[in-house]
């Protein structure tokens, strides 16, 4: 720890022997004596007036320990203080303000407009470039709806319609072209209705050869029972 400067042993801001001996009590009773630095310790970062915990007392030694450092230091009663030293009071500024006027410098001189040049007109010439021809866009062919349909006589029939166009005239198709072409498509609702459709027909057209049969041999047994004809 660097050397502390002693104070004059006579003067007055510092502990005398009847602080060291009300301070010695205190310790004893068991109380917080309190005492304040009369300098400054930049080593420690300590300002003068810091308060310090006095821990001991040894003949003129006092051992403290000061706020913010947890090291117990010996110091002399003539470094230190019963009371805090009191903050000097801020000197008041005497006399009145004195402000300085700006003196304003010359006033600016207009400049005179500069002379407006008058433009040379020049002629546009025309332009030689020959105008493109305009390219004729062809239209977009508007959609296509094409709708087949199946009578009751399993007569089928395809019509085509071509935009908001009415439907022309049906063309008559055979139900297993039909077959095919939805099975190209692949539309699994569109192959089950038309399916559907075909083999009522087929169950129809079966039933009606079965009824045709029967009638058939009906006649032949009948012509047999009749006889031969001469």
């Amino acid at each position: 720890m660097p050397p502390r400067r002693r104070s004059d042993a006579g003067a007055p801001d510092h502990l005398t022997a009847e602080n060291l001996e009300t301070i010695t009590t205190a310790i004893k009773e068991g109380k917080r004596a309190t005492v304040y630095l009369r300098e400054a310790m930049p080593s420690l970062g300590l300002e003068a007036g810091t308060s310090a915990k006095v821990i001991s007392v040894q003949g003129n030694t006092v051992v403290i320990r000061p706020k913010g450092v947890n090291d117990e230091l010996p110091f002399e009663a003539e470094e230190l203080l019963m009371s805090r030293i009191p903050a000097p009071k801020p000197v008041a500024a005497s006399g009145p303000a004195v402000y300085q006027g700006i003196e304003p410098g010359p006033a600016a001189t207009p400049k005179a407009p500069a002379p407006k040049t008058a433009a040379a007109s020049q002629a546009v010439a025309p332009s030689s470039s020959p105008t493109p021809s305009r390219r004729t866009a062809k239209k977009v062919p508007a959609g296509v709806s094409v709708t087949i349909h199946a009578g009751a006589d399993n007569d089928w029939s395809v019509t085509v319609a071509t935009g908001a166009k009415k439907p022309g005239k049906a063309i008559a198709v055979a139900p297993d072209a039909v077959e095919r072409a939805v099975r190209e498509l692949g539309e699994e609702s569109a192959i089950e209705a038309v399916e559907s459709v075909i083999v009522a027909a087929r169950n129809l057209a079966a039933a009606r050869v079965d009824e045709l049969t029967r009638q058939l041999e009906d006649a032949r047994k009948a012509l047999e029972s009749l006889g031969a004809g001469e």
